[in-house]
C-alpha cells in the first residue's frame, strides 16, 4: 500500500478518524494505531509481518536482558545477539545474492569452478530502514543513553508505526517514546503545517518526480541515441527526481504523523544549497547520516583517532557501508565511498566547518560558487549511483563530455526550465521562508490553492502509481 494510491487515501481517513474518536483512551488508541501499522505492512505482502513481529521480539527480549543485569561481559553478548539477529536477516534477505556471487567470483578466481545460482528472494520492503530503528534503540539501551522498555506495544509501535515502517524517516526511540501513550493535540499552526506538508509532498511525487522520470530513464537506457543536450537533461532530471521523490515520501511522512498527533524529525533541509559535500550530508536523508554517525562512525572511533588517517579511513569506511545500504550493488558501494574520499578531503583542507556566510552574506559570489561546484560534484556520483555499472556511467559520462547530435523538444526545455526554477528556490529558501505567510491567509484562499493542487495531482496521476525510488532500498 503506497502513500500514492487511493487505498492508502481510504485507509488513512479511516485511522485518522477513528484514532481521534479515541483520543481519551491512550492505551487503546495505541493498540489501534499499531494494529494499523501491522495491517498496512501486511497489505504489501502478509508474510513479511513475521520479520517485523521478529525483530521487535528479539530486541525487547535482549534490551530488558541487559536492564537486568550489570555483567558487562552478559550485556556484549545481549548486544551481539541483537546485532548478529537484526544484520544477519538485513544480509540473508537483502545481500544473499551480492555475497555469494561474489564469493563465488572469488573462489573461481582462485581456481575453484564454484557456480552461484541466484536465490530469488523478495526484499521485504521497508527492512533497511526498521532494522536500523530496531538497532539504534539497542545499543542506545546498551550505551545506557535509554531505559529499556518494558511494554512490548511501545517498541512494536515505535518499530511499525506506518507514516515511517517503509521509507523513514529513521526514528530514534528517545525522541519517540514520550510521545507513545499521551493525549493527542494538534494546534491550528500544526494543522496547518501538516496540510501543507502532505500536500507538498504529492506535489513533488506526482507532479515533478514521476513528471521528471521519463527523462531520466532515456538520459541512462540510451544516452548515444538522445544526444548530447538530452542527456544532460536527464541527468539533471535525475538528481531533482530523487530528490523530489524522496523528499516528497518524507513530507507525506511527517504531514500523516502530526495529524495523528505525533512528531517525526526533518529529513531534508534543501540539499542542493549545500557549499560542502559535508553541508550535504546534513542536509539529505538526515536521519540516515545522523544514524551512520552516531552508530557507525563514532564506534569506529570517530574523530578521536590518533592520526588524521584514521579518521579519514572510518569516514570512508561508513560511507562504503552508507552506499551498500542502499542496495545490494558495487555501484552503491562505489557512490558511498566516493562520498567518503570526498569528505576526507573536505575535513584534511577544513572545508567541512559550517558556513556562516549563509546568515552573514548570504548572495556572496564566493558561497554561490561553492554551491554551484557542489552541485555538479554531488549530480556527477549521481550517475554512478543511477547507472547500475561503470560501463553505464562510462556511455553517459562520454554523451555528456563528447557532443553528439540530438534534439531537445519544447517538452525537455520546459522540464529544464522547471529544474532550474526548483534550484534557485532551494537557494531562495535559505533566506525566505514562506510558509508563515500562507499558513496566515483566510482560510478560503489556502482551500483554493489545497483544491488547485489537488487537480493537478490527479491530472499528472496515471493509472498505475509510480513507486517511490527508496522503496527498493
Amino acid at each position: 500500500m503506497a502513500f500514492n494510491t487511493l487505498e492508502f487515501a481510504l485507509f488513512f481517513c479511516i485511522v485518522l478518524t477513528v484514532s481521534w474518536l479515541l483520543a481519551g483512551w491512550s492505551r487503546l488508541r495505541t493498540y489501534f494505531i499499531l494494529s494499523a501499522s501491522i495491517y498496512f505492512y501486511a497489505s504489501n505482502n502478509s508474510w513479511q509481518t513475521i520479520l517485523l513481529i521478529a525483530t521487535t521480539t528479539i530486541d525487547y527480549a535482549v534490551c530488558l536482558g541487559m536492564a537486568r543485569t550489570q555483567n558487562e561481559r552478559k550485556r556484549k553478548m545481549l548486544l551481539l545477539v541483537s546485532l548478529v539477529s537484526n544484520l544477519g536477516m538485513l544480509a540473508f534477505f537483502k545481500y544473499n545474492n551480492f555475497l555469494g556471487e561474489n564469493v563465488g567470483t572469488l573462489l573461481r578466481g582462485l581456481g575453484w569452478p564454484v557456480d552461484w545460482v541466484d536465490v530469488n528472494i523478495l526484499l521485504p520492503v521497508g527492512i533497511s530502514f526498521f532494522t536500523f530503528e530496531a538497532l539504534s534503540y539497542t545499543i542506545d539501551v546498551y550505551r545506557r543513553k535509554i531505559d529499556a522498555e518494558r511494554d512490548y506495544a511501545r517498541l512494536a509501535f515505535l518499530v511499525s508505526f506506518f507514516p515511517h515502517l517503509i521509507a523513514g524517516p529513521i526514528v530514534r526511540a528517545s525522541a519517540f517514546f514520550p510521545q507513545i501513550g499521551r493525549r493527542p493535540t494538534i494546534t491550528k499552526e500544526e494543522l496547518d503545517l501538516a496540510l501543507f506538508l502532505v500536500a507538498g509532498g504529492f506535489f513533488k511525487k506526482i507532479v515533478l518526480a514521476d513528471g521528471l522520470a521519463p527523462y531520466a530513464d532515456a538520459a541512462f537506457s540510451s544516452p548515444e541515441q538522445i544526444g548530447t543536450v538530452m542527456t544532460w537533461i536527464g541527468v539533471y532530471a535525475f538528481a531533482f527526481q530523487i530528490y523530489f521523490d524522496f523528499s516528497g515520501y518524507t513530507d507525506i511522512a511527517l504531514g500523516a504523523a502530526k495529524l495523528l498527533g505525533y512528531d517525526l524529525p526533518i529529513n531534508f533541509r534543501r540539499p542542493y544549497a549545500a557549499t560542502s559535500v559535508t553541508d550535504f550530508w546534513r542536509r539529505w536523508h538526515i536521519s540516515l547520516s545522523t544514524w551512520l554517525r552516531d552508530y557507525l562512525y563514532i564506534s569506529l572511533g570517530g574523530n578521536r583517532m590518533k592520526s588524521r588517517w584514521g579518521v579519514y579511513r572510518n569516514l570512508i569506511i561508513t560511507m562504503f557501508l552508507g552506499g551498500l545500504w542502499h542496495g545490494a550493488a558495487w555501484h552503491f558501494a562505489i557512490w558511498g565511498t566516493l562520498h567518503g574520499l570526498w569528505l576526507s578531503v573536505e575535513r584534511g583542507f577544513g572545508l567541512d566547518q559550517k558556513d556562516d556566510s549563509a546568515v552573514v552574506r548570504p548572495w556572496r559570489i564566493q558561497r554561490l560558487v561553492r554551491i554551484v561546484l557542489v552541485f555538479h560534484g554531488v549530480l556527477l556520483l549521481w550517475l554512478v549511483f543511477r547507472a547500475e555499472s561503470l560501463a553505464g556511467v562510462r556511455a553517459v559520462m562520454t554523451t555528456m563530455f563528447y557532443f553528439v547530435p540530438g534534439k531537445a523538444d519544447l517538452g525537455a526545455l520546459s522540464v529544464a526550465c522547471v529544474m532550474l526554477v526548483a534550484w534557485l528556490w532551494q537557494l531562495a529558501a535559505e533566506q525566505t521562508n514562506l510558509r508563515p505567510w500562507f499558513f496566515s491567509r483566510a482560510i478560503p484562499v489556502k482551500a483554493a490553492c489545497y483544491v488547485f493542487l489537488f487537480f493537478l495531482v490527479l491530472m499528472f496521476n496515471g493509472d498505475a502509481p509510480q513507486s517511490f525510488i527508496y522503496f527498493r532500498f
